[in-house]
């Protein structure tokens, strides 16, 4: 097994979860706020370390 990959994967961060997403929005000027499956989410195409789900 390759341990480069193995490395990469546990080096994930995790989907902040905030009570208010309106904050985040902000942060970054890509960041859209999309509604799935009855839960708010904040996703960035550009910078996937901007994602959050509201919780």
């Amino acid at each position: 097994m390759d341990r480069r990959r193995a490395d990469r994967s546990t080096d994930v961060r995790p989907m902040k979860i905030r009570n208010s997403l309106k904050s985040l929005r902000g942060r970054h000027r890509d960041n859209q706020i999309v509604r799935r499956k009855g839960r708010v989410y904040i996703i960035n195409k550009t910078q996937k370390r901007f994602k959050a789900r509201q919780g």
